[in-house]
């Protein structure tokens, strides 16, 4: 299953940006400053010598480094590039309409019920269409996970029963509930595999 975020603008501007590569940036070129962080070497520097750290045996010193490295370069923009509307879609599709240039990140269901006013954009030349989504194939798509601590089963009431239920086809299979509320079921394979894994309580390999 997968909850789709959506880059999605006004169509004179899905125009401009596709044009004749039928491309645009991805997603995380928009919000953080990661692009940028390859052209300073003083950068690169943190990196680098987060590893050597990590060679040399100084694993706190490389962790040290390498949080500061994710913290300058994956950090989300403060330069008003990125502005933050939280989750009011109906907002968002007015500050699109008031600037044709702009992105906006939607879930997979407001892009359907709201199509003569946003078109999903092409990301790397894939288009937010359910089936490629499903699939995994647009790049800025997710897949929503939900944890268990099987120590709690038998203890904590309900758990196997909400696992039935949310791994149930009445829930998350191509006609369940889930998919009202905007979730992409993941192709029947998979899903089939996570029931048993449920049933089963098989413990997650990391």
């Amino acid at each position: 299953m997968a909850l789709c975020f959506l880059q999605v603008l006004r169509e004179p501007v899905v125009q401009y940006l596709a044009g004749s590569e039928q491309r645009i940036a991805p997603f995380w070129n928009i919000i953080t400053w990661y692009p940028t962080c390859k052209q300073f070497a003083w950068i690169k520097k943190i990196k680098q010598d987060s590893k050597a750290a990590k060679k040399a045996g100084d694993k706190a010193l490389a962790k040290q480094l390498k949080n500061r490295y994710k913290a300058i370069c994956h950090g989300v923009r403060e330069d008003g590039k990125y502005i933050e509307a939280g989750e009011n879609d109906n907002l968002i599709v007015q500050k699109l309409e008031a600037n044709p240039k702009a992105l906006g990140v939607f879930g997979y269901s407001y892009l359907e019920q709201n199509e003569d006013r946003i078109q999903g954009s092409l990301v790397d030349g894939v288009a937010p269409e359910f089936e490629l989504i499903a699939d995994g194939k647009y790049p800025v798509s997710r897949p929503l996970y939900f944890y268990v601590k099987k120590a709690h089963v038998g203890k904590i009431p309900g758990i196997r029963e909400y696992l039935a239920e949310f791994t149930s086809d009445n829930a998350w299979g191509e006609e369940g509930y889930l998919v009202d509320k905007g979730l992409i079921p993941m192709p029947e394979k998979e899903r089939e595999e996570y029931v048993e894994a449920a049933k089963k309580l098989t413990p997650m390999k990391f």
